[in-house]
């Protein structure tokens, strides 16, 4: 469904994408994570047709920058940023859904799930929302149309807890027939609705893990961990997942159940500067073992 090949961007000589490749089939759902600076959005933007770039990048078989009417037309797409439109709201909305046939009533109605009444702010231009409002209606207005594939850039960072709580339950209801590219900094905020996650760090992926469905809740994972300094926030957090120091806090070992792997994953992005190696594999029984 989307497809990066050998995809570089630079901006003044500083590489910002180097030589990306991935293949994401229909209806997987992928979590793009990694530190500011890392790439995601430069990623986002190539695929949305914003910007030239070495490499290709199609959707559905698209090209998004000589055929982008039609690709933003087919997809729901939530900014990171959102556009200073000073089209009022009603109109945006109007226009938003004859763009890609559907029922403006249907935006209306995700709007309210989220907390959104729309009928006070109908004639406001869209610029003058507060934060929070329009991320909400961009949502809606994502959500709203009948696409096959979900782009969102840090779709939750303006959400009160409540409205992010239905946000997740309104993307968890359209999981079996989209797919779905989040880029996030909360790995564990979306970790119970993504089937893979991507890592970026300096413009390349540094990490690219498929997660089945349907992965045994019994199921351990053997990490280890190398460091190129000690630092005691990360070991204060490994040591409360149980993991062993191996010397000098430079390197550390330990298992992460199943269910909690996501989570885990999670957890050592935020220290993704301070890793120089990482190996996280599903721990095996050996040949003379008994599995209990």
């Amino acid at each position: 469904m989307i497809q990066f090949s050998n995809v570089s961007k630079s901006f003044r000589k500083t590489c910002v994408l180097d030589d990306i490749s991935l293949d994401i089939g229909l209806s997987e759902r992928v979590a793009l994570i990694g530190s500011n600076g890392a790439g995601k959005t430069t990623l986002i933007r190539c695929l949305l047709g914003e910007y030239t770039f070495d490499g290709r990048v199609t959707i559905d078989g698209r090209d998004p920058r000589r055929e982008r009417t039609a690709v933003l037309g087919s997809i729901g797409f939530v900014p990171q940023l959102p556009p200073p439109l000073k089209m009022p709201v009603a109109q945006l909305i109007d226009f938003s859904a004859a763009l890609c046939g559907t029922d403006p009533a249907r935006i209306h109605e995700l709007a309210q799930r989220l907390g959104l009444d729309l009928a006070p702010i109908l004639t406001r231009p869209f610029v003058k929302l507060s934060g929070g409002m329009k991320q909400k209606l961009l949502i809606a207005i994502a959500l709203g149309r009948e696409a096959k594939v979900l782009v969102m850039d840090e779709p939750a960072a303006n959400l009160d807890p409540e409205a992010r709580k239905i946000f997740f339950e309104l993307l968890a209801e359209r999981q079996q027939d989209v797919t779905m590219l989040i880029s996030s900094h909360r790995l564990n905020e979306v970790s119970a609705l993504v089937n893979r996650v991507v890592e970026m760090d300096m413009g390349k992926v540094v990490l690219d893990d498929r997660v089945a469905d349907d992965v045994s809740l019994s199921g351990q994972f053997a990490c280890r961990i190398s460091i190129k300094r000690s630092e005691a926030a990360f070991a204060k957090a490994m040591q409360a997942w149980n993991f062993r120091d191996l010397g000098d806090g430079l390197e550390w070992e330990g298992e992460v159940p199943g269910p909690d792997r996501l989570r885990f994953m999670g957890m050592t992005s935020r220290y993704v500067a301070l890793i120089s190696d990482y190996s996280l594999a599903e721990a095996r029984v050996g040949a003379g073992d008994t599995a209990n």
